[in-house]
């Protein structure tokens, strides 16, 4: 979902957010304000709340009486902004909430009883963060849920120390597939738009990588709804399997005046190959 529900998270949010903007978003140095930026998209990318979130809608559907099945909502929420699933669920199904609050409290209150009983954090994504985190490089979030929800996913990921800025549903206004969020992300890390590497999982997000001039590697995951990727720089399969040796590979590809999408699956393909 491109953004997630508010309801009372934004009542806290500011909270949270001021508390961790204080402690932790100090000025980027100069010399990191050099080097390439990679800025994760959260939900599904890092985190497979992306599933989470169907199985709540579906259940705030089913509770009202609504015969909804779960592949449906899958095609209804996967990527989409918070707004557009409302808009849907209203026209489809008139009766099933007043509002858009109302249908919002009851979603997050079960997301929030299943993510408290199970880590939805994508291994091979927390594997590639830390590893860029100890390698010294800049790293960023630039998400659809609100800052609350990600100062949580930092704090419970013991990432405080290592991620200095990022950006919430509530720091722009025109969602994805617009630049706006992406722009706003490279603008606090101080980092050129062309020198950002943007990690997502669904069409949306990686419309608005590209939109905002950035390079981005797609997460394409078997068990996910599938998504459009013909813009991606880069699909994998596993994040883990990203080397920053592919960026340079890949650009040295792309300036032969080979198709992106065309360098993204040779690329792809070799990766896949390896032993």
């Amino acid at each position: 979902m491109a953004n997630r529900p508010a309801g009372s998270a934004r009542n806290n949010a500011m909270t949270a957010e001021h508390t961790w903007q204080t402690q932790h978003n100090s000025e980027v140095p100069c010399h990191m304000a050099q080097n390439r930026a990679f800025i994760f998209d959260m939900d599904g990318t890092l985190i497979d709340s992306e599933r989470v979130w169907i199985e709540a809608i579906h259940d705030a559907l089913r509770a009202r009486g609504v015969p909804v099945a779960f592949a449906e909502v899958e095609r209804l929420e996967y990527g989409r902004s918070w707004q557009d699933i409302y808009t849907d669920v209203k026209a489809r199904w008139p009766n099933a909430y007043a509002d858009r609050q109302a249908m919002e409290a009851v979603t997050e209150k079960r997301y929030n009883e299943i993510t408290a009983a199970r880590d939805i954090r994508i291994p091979g994504s927390i594997a590639l963060l830390r590893r860029l985190v100890d390698a010294g490089r800049v790293v960023s979030i630039v998400s659809g849920s609100t800052r609350r929800r990600i100062c949580e996913f930092i704090d419970q990921s013991g990432l405080q120390d290592a991620i200095g800025h990022f950006v919430g549903c509530e720091d722009y206004h025109r969602g994805k597939p617009a630049p706006d969020c992406f722009l706003l992300g490279a603008e606090r890390l101080g980092v050129e738009p062309a020198r950002c590497v943007v990690f997502e999982d669904a069409t949306a997000g990686v419309r608005a990588a590209k939109a905002a001039g950035m390079f981005c590697v797609a997460l394409r995951r078997p068990e996910c709804p599938p998504q459009v990727f013909k813009d991606a720089d880069l699909i994998l399969p596993d994040l883990s399997l990203f080397a920053e040796e592919q960026l340079d590979l890949l650009s040295e590809l792309q300036s032969q005046t080979e198709p992106a999408c065309q360098c993204c699956q040779s690329h792809h393909q070799q990766i896949q190959e390896r032993p």
